[in-house]
């Protein structure tokens, strides 16, 4: 039976506004009881690196996290400089969250080339071991605030990301479906389809399986009273959550002290400990965490 880890509960934040709106969010969030702050990597979203840095001014607890950068936007020599960078900034309270990236439009917008899913996990794999490499060399500067570099979380859903995170991660990040190939919809999993891609990275693990944290993006919270919407706001449900929706493991839905009992049994069944909600779902995951705690 894998080690069961505390809970931790992340909010992931991409709304644009002022330095102080941007300060007075990442407060609340963290007078809420959440424990990481994350920044989502988006085209007309903030810049990362910048957010983070002014979020660790306005906070004193938080831990701080990419959730999670389009990987093939970057040179891994220059991102390795920019994290190390941002460490030290935020006096090692971050953790760098990576993807292959998965929408084409922000690619075409960027003049980036947009490769084969194949292609954008083998840049991922290239930048995972250039920063473990630069890293963990001593002469390396600038140096992170963590010996060997932010914890690393690595988000994803197909076997060949999985297996790269099953080799290099610390935290692995699931959200919960799978896109389509534009990237610009989501087509979320059901319990069978979970279990398997969960029982796939256990078996990957091995003995890392207790060292590594896993998450999930939750999709939505969805109040007792907004239930009736749930089925068209996501058609089609998978075929084994068609007729009861709050059994699909990134939406919560019902009274905190409901949700607060969905996220125990998930830790039970799929073993996810780190759950991360959207910034608009914010507020109304707040009572969930003062549920569990």
């Amino acid at each position: 039976m894998p080690l069961q880890r505390p809970f931790r509960f992340g909010v992931n934040m991409f709304v644009p506004g002022s330095r102080r709106e941007w300060s007075a969010k990442c407060r609340r969030a963290e007078e809420l009881g959440f424990d990481v702050v994350g920044v989502a990597d988006h085209l007309g979203f903030p810049a990362p690196f910048p957010a983070m840095v002014l979020a660790a001014e306005a906070t004193e607890r938080v831990r701080l996290t990419t959730f999670v950068l389009n990987t093939p936007f970057y040179n891994p020599a220059l991102l390795a400089r920019d994290v190390a960078s941002t460490d030290q900034f935020v006096d090692g309270r971050m953790e760098l969250g990576l993807g292959a990236g998965y929408v084409k439009a922000e690619f075409d917008t960027a003049e980036i080339p947009f490769p084969s899913g194949g292609k954008r996990v083998e840049q991922l794999e290239r930048t995972v071991t250039t920063l473990r490499r630069m890293f963990a060399d001593t002469e390396y500067r600038p140096r992170p605030a963590q010996p060997s570099g932010p914890p690393l979380l690595i988000a994803g859903w197909g076997d060949r990301l999985l297996r790269l995170a099953a080799t290099h991660a610390d935290i692995i990040a699931f959200p919960g479906g799978w896109a389509s190939t534009t990237g610009d919809e989501l087509h979320l999993a059901g319990v069978a389809q979970m279990e398997e891609r969960v029982a796939y990275v256990r078996g990957l693990l091995g003995d890392r399986a207790d060292a590594v944290e896993l998450n999930i993006l939750v999709q939505q919270v969805i109040p007792p009273a907004e239930r009736s919407a749930m089925p068209d706001r996501f058609a089609p449900l998978p075929p084994d959550a068609a007729h009861s929706p709050e059994e699909l493991p990134s939406v919560l839905i019902g009274t905190p002290a409901e949700m607060a009992q969905q996220l125990k049994e998930r830790r039970e069944r799929y073993g996810f400990t780190y759950f991360t909600v959207m910034e608009y779902n914010m507020e109304n995951f707040a009572p969930v965490i003062d549920a569990l705690r």
